[in-house]
């Protein structure tokens, strides 16, 4: 039921004008048969993929049988990004051919292909949730739930600069990948986080500090698993994300989304920090819109979203 499915798209315009003839999309199916119970559509971070639960799924605490978003009951669609090399190694664009906004629209236009026309719920985390918003904006009857998750609707100044400094490492290191993930990994925890963990403790077999090992280890571990090209074309989809941008104010936009919102923000997030979120909220509240701020309390900052699930469950279990 979960194997990777493939479609293809036809006469594609993107954002830059550029018109595509076809454009390959693959996803993943889990839980109910499709048509048969709600759908909810998870849209993967930066370096996730389409395997949401099940065998090597990143999200098993949360999708699953019996879990938060139940197998049982909804019908739970993932596509892959286009570019993210998941299964495949071919690179069939440059890294900067796509906006997030293509992709959203990629995934909406997929969607009605799979004659899909209503979302019980679109959830994303990180850049997942910025393509969540860009859908809510362009297919404003789609979604019932909205549900970005250490995420926002815009790419902030704080973002831009760190994704400019991914690319110099990723244009200029004898081992970008690896080096580029090492850097990454300082925004997605928080001092406090390593602290507790770490404590200043020496691996012994490699005489560094654990710390140290740790940034080496997820550095490899990216590296095993994904593709130079994949990273730049997420780097440049997260530098990409506004909602808004073909509208002539952030009012405007958010007039025309029908979805209710419930944004889920960390409160040591040093990437998406939590004061946006806030902030989004009231501009929704401020056109009338069903907005309401959950909030982690952690100190593992952006990447809590993928430890307290505890907390994550019961900020989200009303909907669910």
């Amino acid at each position: 039921m979960n194997t990777l499915k493939h479609i293809s798209l036809y006469n594609f315009i993107s954002e830059k004008g550029k018109v595509y003839s076809s454009i390959p999309l693959s996803y993943q199916l889990f839980g109910k048969p499709l048509y048969t119970a709600p759908i909810v559509l998870i849209n993967h971070a930066l370096t996730g993929n389409s395997n949401v639960t099940g065998s090597d799924g990143w999200w098993n605490a949360i999708v699953g049988n019996s879990k938060l978003i139940d197998t049982k009951k909804y019908t739970i669609i993932a596509f892959n990004i286009p570019g993210n090399a998941y299964k495949t190694n071919e690179i069939l664009f440059e890294f900067d051919e796509f906006s997030a906004n293509d992709v959203a629209k990629l995934f909406g236009v997929a969607l009605q292909q799979l004659n899909i026309f209503k979302l019980y719920a679109a959830v994303g985390s990180s850049l997942g949730g910025g393509i969540a918003w860009e859908m809510a904006v362009l297919f404003p009857d789609l979604i019932e739930n909205l549900i970005p998750i250490a995420s926002d609707w815009k790419t902030t100044d704080w973002i831009l600069g760190h994704n400019r400094v991914q690319f110099q490492i990723l244009e200029n290191s004898k081992h970008p990948l690896k080096d580029a993930r090492m850097m990454a990994m300082l925004f997605y925890r928080t001092p406090a986080s390593f602290d507790k963990r770490f404590n200043k403790s020496i691996n012994k077999e490699l005489d560094i500090y654990n710390i140290e090992s740790w940034l080496i280890h997820h550095g490899n571990k990216l590296e095993s698993r994904f593709t130079l090209h994949a990273y730049k074309v997420m780097t440049h989809l997260l530098s990409s994300v506004n909602c808004t941008k073909n509208f002539y104010s952030v009012s405007e936009a958010f007039k025309t989304i029908q979805a209710k919102v419930t944004m889920v923000g960390i409160n040591s997030d040093l990437f998406f920090v939590p004061e946006e979120n806030i902030n989004t909220v009231q501009l929704l509240k401020n056109e009338h819109k069903k907005a309401c701020y959950k909030e982690i309390n952690s100190i593992h900052g952006h990447d809590a979203f993928l430890i307290e699930y505890k907390q994550l469950i019961n900020l989200l279990k009303e909907i669910f």
